[in-house]
Formats: structure tokens, C-alpha cells, sequence
């Protein structure tokens, strides 16, 4: 089977390739990547590169040529290229637009032309704003509160769209909060880690009550596998969560608990866990996110009855993996916490709020 994978050298992307190419030799897997700020072939381990059934190709979803090109030799495709996180696309929504949705469109496209067995469409919880009901089934209102949200429900649909128009066999698939490693560290659980390692505040919108649905990397991936494998599934909608929602005050005094090796239940085996020392980190209130969504939490009982698939890693393990990763691959997150793009935007963001939080106060 011969697979593309768009955005692979991403978070959620990179943890899947690298599963289809250790558990699955039968498959060859092409990487298209543009390899944005937040792509990183650092993702792939050296044993990646040296696999025969792994090609990478740098280039841009939104380059038809290019797209069209590399389609004409694929059996199934699976599309997680998207810029995807929500303060960004509030500061500058452009990447947004062009890639997520415009880039979503050119893939459909080519797939007219050269058909797949299967094209999986990576979207997103955000999609669906606020808990209206919960859990949150695939049927609930779609009600994007920020402009990534708003893109990825606009490609989210013209998926679907293309499913009742031309009959594409495609699948769309919308994970809740994943985590877990290689994610990039200004998404929120990595960026509490990697600040306390470095003995920073963790920066907390609000009240910081807002809630999410967090799902480990590798069973969102096993999920994503099996929508490949399932029969006549093709139109439709699959949530992937865990069923359960966690607030950033409680992921925050976890993380914290963690790092103070005060806690003998959640305690981090860690090679370097000596070497930590944890001094002043705390929590620090800020402003709050604009549109930002108060409440996620998913029905997964779709995934449950049409994928045999359920979450398998519970939040606080999870979170102890993810701890001991960040730990133990300083050098990997430490290069991305010091270019350009990381430093200039926390910076810009995080003092705006805090500006926003003090006149809040006065």
C-alpha cells in the first residue's frame, strides 16, 4: 500500500508515521511537509530515514502541481497539514485560511483526478466550540469560536461535501486535545513542562476552569489506523477522545506535583529526574484567550461500535509519559524554545494578556 501522509513531520502526523513504519512493513509511506515552524524532522528517529518504505517530500499543500504529482501514486491518503494553533491564528489568521482550507480543497481536487481507497481527514474538536450537550456526539452544532477553528470547519465540510457531490471515499476524523511527545511546546501541556523544567510561571488564561478533552498521541494514531482499515465507512464523522475533561488549573498542579517529586502515586522515572530542580515555578493568571472555549468533552461510543477503538492510556499516565519525554529530549524542545518564531511570539502574546490582566485588575 503506498500511503501519503500530508503534514507528517508534525505532531500528531510524525507519532503516526512512525507507527505505520514500525507495526505495518507492508506499507510505504511519502511525507509532504512544508516544514512550517512547527514541523520538525527531528520527529522521524534515525531508524525512520533508513527505512526503504519512507520518503519525504518537502513541499507545500497549496502547490497543485506538486500535489497533483505525488496523488498519481497513492492507494490512500491521510491529511493532518493545517496550521493549528488558536492564539496564532487570532494574531494572523492568513496561514489559517490558506492552508487549512484552500489546501484542503487542492488535495480533493487531485483526488478527483487520481483516485484513493481512502482519504482521512484529519479536523478537529475546536470545530465545535463550547459543550452545548455533553459528551459531545458527532452530531453536535458546529460553532467555531476562533479563526483556526473556523478554517478547520470549513475544510471539515467541504470534505464532506465532496463525499455527496462526487462520491469520494472520504473519512474525517476529529480528535480532542491530543498530547504527548514531540508536540510542539507552545501547545499548552508541553509549554507547562518545558517552563517549569526551566523554572518559568505557567501562564494560565483566565480563571483557568476551562476545560478539555486530553487524548494520548498514540491512541489518537491507533484510531487514525483503524479508520484505513475499517470496511464502508466512507462519509463518515468519528470523534476521537477519552470521555473525559480536565481543567488547566488541574493539568498545571499535576505537572507542578510531578516536577516537586512530591506525589509517590504520579512520581517520574526519569534518567535526569536527579538533575531537576525545581525552585519558584507556580501558576500566574493572565488575560483570557479571545472566543476562547469553556467546555470539551467527547462521546467516543462512534469510534467505539464502527472502529473496535477506545482510549487505552488514562490522563494521569499519559501525562507521566509525557513528563519523562520532555525530561529526557531536552535538546529536541530546547533548539525550538530559543528560534525566532518561538521566542518573538510568546513574547508578544503573553505580554499582551498580561497588559489585558492588569487592567482587568486596576
Amino acid at each position: 500500500m503506498n500511503l501519503l501522509v500530508t503534514g507528517g513531520a508534525g505532531f500528531i502526523g510524525s507519532n503516526f508515521v512512525n507507527m505505520v513504519l514500525k507495526e505495518h512493513p507492508e506499507v510505504k509511506v511519502t511525507v509532504l511537509d512544508a516544514l512550517t515552524y512547527c514541523g520538525n524532522l527531528d520527529n522521524f528517529p534515525q531508524n525512520v530515514w533508513e527505512n526503504k518504505n519512507f520518503s519525504f517530500c518537502q513541499g507545500n499543500i497549496l502547490d497543485r502541481d506538486l500535489v497533483f504529482d505525488l496523488m498519481k501514486d497513492q492507494d490512500e491518503v491521510v491529511h493532518f497539514a493545517a496550521f493549528t494553533h488558536i492564539d496564532r491564528s487570532i494574531d494572523l489568521s492568513d496561514p489559517f485560511i490558506d492552508t487549512d482550507f484552500k489546501g484542503t480543497h487542492i488535495l480533493l481536487e487531485a483526488i478527483r483526478k487520481y483516485p484513493v481507497r481512502r482519504f482521512v481527514h484529519i479536523s478537529t474538536s475546536e470545530v465545535y466550540g463550547s459543550a452545548q450537550k455533553v459528551p459531545m456526539d458527532e452530531s453536535h452544532p458546529l460553532n467555531p469560536q476562533s479563526p483556526y477553528a473556523a478554517a478547520k470547519a470549513g475544510a471539515d465540510r467541504l470534505v464532506y461535501s465532496y463525499f455527496l457531490t462526487y462520491g469520494l471515499p472520504v473519512v474525517i476524523i476529529r480528535p480532542f486535545n491530543a498530547y504527548g511527545p514531540n508536540q510542539y511546546p507552545e501547545k499548552l501541556i508541553p509549554f507547562f513542562i518545558t517552563n517549569t523544567i526551566l523554572d518559568k510561571n505557567l501562564l494560565i488564561y483566565g480563571n483557568g476552569k476551562n476545560t478539555r478533552d486530553w487524548t494520548y498521541v498514540k491512541d489518537c494514531v491507533r484510531g487514525i489506523w483503524k479508520v484505513l482499515q475499517a470496511p464502508s465507512i466512507e462519509g463518515e464523522v468519528i470523534n476521537l477522545g477519552s470521555g473525559k475533561e480536565v481543567d488547566v488549573v488541574g493539568i498545571a498542579e499535576v505537572i507542578l506535583e510531578e516536577f516537586r517529586v512530591q506525589s509517590s502515586e504520579f512520581r517520574v522515572e526519569s534518567s535526569k529526574s536527579e538533575e531537576l530542580k525545581v525552585k519558584s515555578s507556580k501558576m500566574e493568571f493572565i488575560g483570557d484567550r479571545p472566543g476562547h472555549v469553556k467546555r470539551l468533552i467527547a462521546s467516543y461510543d462512534k469510534a467505539e461500535n464502527i472502529l473496535d477503538w477506545h482510549p487505552e492510556i488514562e490522563f494521569e499516565e499519559g501525562l507521566k509519559r509525557t513528563i519523562t519525554w520532555y525530561m529526557d529530549n531536552t535538546e529536541w524542545w530546547e533548539k525550538i524554545r530559543e528560534k525566532p518564531e518561538f521566542k518573538n511570539f510568546e513574547k508578544l502574546w503573553y505580554d499582551k494578556l498580561k497588559v489585558k490582566s492588569e487592567k482587568v485588575k486596576v
